[in-house]
């Protein structure tokens, strides 16, 4: 059999081509580039004594770890990560960083969660900035550029009620004399939340419109000035319902109308059309799609915004509606990235036991609420198949 490729196909691939030339090739002129006044540097988990245990052993129930903890100027730009057991639920292992001296971390979240996997679940992930790679996902790499002036520490703590048998981890740095003043500093926030559907009284009479966006589901409430660079989003449906009308809306410096307004889920997204197809691109894609009824199930989709990056000079509010203004329960939980011009404080993330996922609604529970549909509104004689709206 023949394999026919259209030319629209031939044009999607080599625009996907040259991003991708493009990217490397940028990359590759930077190495050319003199380095001075810069020293590479790398903490790890390598056995000291030239043994071959280079794992850092038996993190217990509620213990935390530092991972990296070095005084100084310099910029981390290379992160790994694994763990053994290799099934372990690294929702339940949380990522600290701390920037300058902090002492309230300005990245926080479950370290799966981080690194591009959902729910604590385990799958392959390949971005530009994160990556999930062989086996199965079990290797976790950033490559995000972390910049500090006066010190920075890695700490990641076992909120769950298992050991961590072996934890393994890179951290690759540049250590220098003087951060140049033009640096930011990164962060990363976590969010969960299992939506309601939005009531009329709610939505000041009419449940059909959502003018403010006060019942989304909320992304980022920043402070300060910075550039917004990214998000993980996950999403669990228990129902077969399309998800993916929820508007995208981003406030920017308090703007009395928002700055930024999307047309729905899959668009904010840079796909369309309902997609249930899994699609890695170094910027967007569907790391994960349903496999149930309809969309349900679960599904996670992310964006960088690498060449666009949101930018704000004193706060900026990111929102999404979870289903048209609002209509929909959905367990959503989201990491999203940022730069700001100095290292601050986020807010604290949900406790182990509350960022738990909802379980998946599977064919059994849809059938079994059919028959209970049927049975509270048939009528006799009047049998019903099951699509009557009224």
């Amino acid at each position: 059999m023949t394999t026919r490729i259209t030319t629209a196909a031939l044009c999607l691939l080599l625009a996907f081509s040259l991003q991708a030339q493009n990217i490397m090739t940028s990359e590759l002129n930077n190495l050319s580039k003199k380095r001075t006044d810069a020293k590479s540097r790398r903490v790890s988990s390598y056995d000291l004594t030239g043994g071959n245990n280079d794992f850092i052993a038996n993190i217990l129930p509620g213990e935390s770890q530092v991972l990296f903890d070095v005084g100084g100027a310099g910029i981390i730009n290379h992160i790994w990560i694994t763990l053994a057991p290799i099934n372990f639920n690294r929702n339940n292992i949380v990522l600290k960083m701390y920037w300058d001296g902090n002492d309230e971390p300005s990245v926080l979240a479950p370290l799966g969660s981080f690194f591009g996997q959902g729910w604590g679940e385990r799958y392959t992930y390949n971005t530009l900035p994160l990556v999930a790679g062989p086996l199965e996902g079990s290797g976790l790499v950033c490559y995000f550029t972390m910049p500090f002036a006066k010190g920075a520490k890695i700490v990641i703590e076992n909120q769950s009620k298992e050991a961590i048998e072996k934890f393994y981890f890179y951290v690759d740095y540049m250590e220098v004399k003087k951060l140049p003043a033009d640096l930011s500093r990164f962060h990363a926030w976590y969010n969960r939340e299992v939506t309601q559907p939005v009531t009329d009284a709610e939505a000041n009479g009419n449940k059909d419109l959502n003018i403010d966006g006060k019942h989304n589901y909320l992304l980022a409430d920043i402070k300060g000035k910075g550039h917004f660079v990214g998000v993980n989003y996950y999403i669990i449906a228990p129902a077969s319902n399309w998800y993916g009308e929820g508007d995208d809306r981003f406030v920017i410096d308090g703007d009395e109308q928002t700055s930024l307004l999307g047309t729905g889920t899959e668009d904010f997204f840079n796909t369309s059309w309902s997609p249930r197809e899994r699609f890695d691109h170094p910027y967007f894609g569907y790391a994960k799609v349903n496999d149930e009824l309809g969309f349900m199930g679960s599904t996670h989709v992310y964006r960088y915004f690498i060449a666009d990056p949101v930018l704000f000079d004193k706060s900026l509010h990111v929102s999404i509606e979870h289903g048209h203004a609002n209509d929909l329960t959905l367990d959503l939980s989201s990491v999203v990235y940022w730069y700001q011009d100095d290292a601050v404080a986020v807010p604290n993330i949900a406790s182990v036991s509350e960022r738990q996922p909802m379980p998946l609604i599977n064919l059994h529970d849809v059938y079994y609420w059919r028959l209970e549909w049927l049975k509270n509104n048939s009528k006799e004689f009047t049998p019903l198949w099951g699509n009557e709206r009224e």
